[in-house]
């Protein structure tokens, strides 16, 4: 165990050294000119502290990330309107409903594209040039689109979620739908199997690992989408809505901790899929 933890440890402290550097390359400016202004001059020492304990420095140090995580978390009420709990639970909802659509389009797509050769030559084209077109350009419009007619809320960052996250659900599904060999594929013949017969015995089997994988990055994929949802809309409330806070104030530390927060979640949501992942090829005889 201590082999295997002590890369990951060392990268750690790698990525804390040079983000406390960067911290102190970046912030030094505005530590000297302020200075300057009071007619001080600072030591090198002295310098470094100020640039590790500015209130809006243009990259914080992780000890500011960190408080700021801990005060906006575990000090602040869940309901409260500034509890990245709270936003984050917005966000979590929109992803959610999201990446279920966009799995439930993506299979479908792929059962029908490996099924039916019209929609091999004519749908997957299209599907692959959907990922083409930039979401940030995009977004705007299916918001004011569904604003139009009544629609608000929930479901517009729901359908951005969904419009990221299908693709490779789509790619991943076809894949696996499509790997079982041409032996296995006429020894369901001579059993005189249905095609439904050979999708559900030997096709869907099959497919799992590629559509567990093809998932993982559909959850990140549809946390990106509910995040950049939140942002057209002048949302209140969600990650989205604190990162578009954060930019106008230029409160660079809560726009740090918004990232990290979406990070860990998006870790936490990736992690779970493995582990169902896990069980459910475990109890298939693949793992």
């Amino acid at each position: 165990m201590t082999r295997n933890a002590l890369p990951i440890l060392t990268i750690v402290a790698a990525i804390f050294v040079l983000w406390y550097a960067a911290a102190v390359w970046l912030n030094a400016a505005w530590a000297y000119d302020r200075a300057g202004r009071a007619g001080v001059e600072l030591s090198y020492t002295e310098m470094v502290a100020d640039t590790w304990a500015q209130d809006k420095p243009k990259l914080p140090a992780p000890h500011q990330v960190a408080v700021e995580l801990w005060e906006t978390t575990v000090e602040k009420n869940i309901t409260s309107k500034r509890s990245l709990i709270y936003h984050s639970w917005i966000t979590l909802s929109a992803t959610l409903l999201g990446f279920a659509m966009g799995t439930a389009l993506g299979i479908a797509l792929a059962v029908g594209i490996v099924y039916n050769r019209v929609m091999d030559m004519s749908v997957m084209p299209w599907v692959i040039a959907s990922q083409t077109i930039p979401i940030l350009a995009i977004a705007p419009m299916i918001i004011v689109v569904l604003n139009a007619v009544g629609i608000s809320g929930l479901l517009p960052k729901a359908l951005i979620s969904m419009y990221l996250s299908f693709f490779p659900v789509v790619v991943g599904m076809v894949k696996g739908l499509r790997s079982p060999g041409v032996m296995q594929l006429d020894q369901m013949k001579t059993w005189n199997a249905s095609s439904g017969q050979t999708f559900w015995t030997l096709r869907l089997p099959s497919s799992m690992p590629y559509l567990f994988t093809s998932m993982k990055v559909a959850m990140a994929a549809s946390l990106v989408g509910a995040i950049v949802g939140e942002l057209p809309t002048g949302a209140v409330a969600g990650l989205g809505a604190r990162l578009l806070a954060g930019s106008y104030y230029g409160q660079t530390i809560q726009i740090w901790s918004a990232l990290l927060m979406a990070a860990a979640l998006a870790a936490v949501l990736v992690s779970g899929i493995g582990l169902i992942q896990r069980i459910v090829l475990k109890r298939m005889g693949m793992a």
